[in-house]
């Protein structure tokens, strides 16, 4: 029998049981049949934080930001590339902190852009400040 993940659909918060060996191959959501991997970073939001950092068994990296937050803007493209990369094996995923202050105060977040690493609903590594793609790819591969 071959091992499975519960991955968290990005477009209707749907959970998918996905075998492992077909993880690679656009999975589709059997809630609502969009792909499981966008290759960009998924919204989120006090409504779906939680269900997204805890109930993925891939490990989501999540991109504390804000819009007037000038580096933030400048490593947004650099972060889409990084998902292009990481997706499948990662969940990359962006919060903005102006629209979310109580998720990011929660989380002590003191600056911005922060790169939290959630892995089973726990932070296990962070990061603050702009990085390019190269960087945040290397960081978050030897932080799993």
């Amino acid at each position: 029998m071959t091992a499975s993940l519960h991955i968290v659909c990005p477009l209707c918060g749907g959970i998918n049981r996905v075998p492992n060996d077909k993880l690679l191959h656009q999975p589709k959501c059997g809630k609502c049949s969009q792909t499981l991997f966008g290759h960009a970073p998924q919204e989120l939001n006090a409504g779906n934080f939680q269900k997204v950092t805890r109930r993925n068994d891939i490990p989501v990296v999540v991109d504390f930001w804000a819009p007037w937050c000038g580096p933030c803007k400048a490593m947004a493209p650099a972060y889409e590339q990084a998902a292009n990369e990481l997706e499948p094996r990662v969940r990359l995923a962006k919060l903005n902190t102006e629209e979310e202050p109580t998720i990011g105060s929660g989380l002590a977040i003191r600056g911005i852009p922060t790169l939290i690493v959630f892995a089973g609903g726990k932070e296990i590594a962070r990061q603050s400040g702009a990085m390019p793609q190269g960087e945040i790819v290397r960081w978050v591969e030897s932080v799993l």
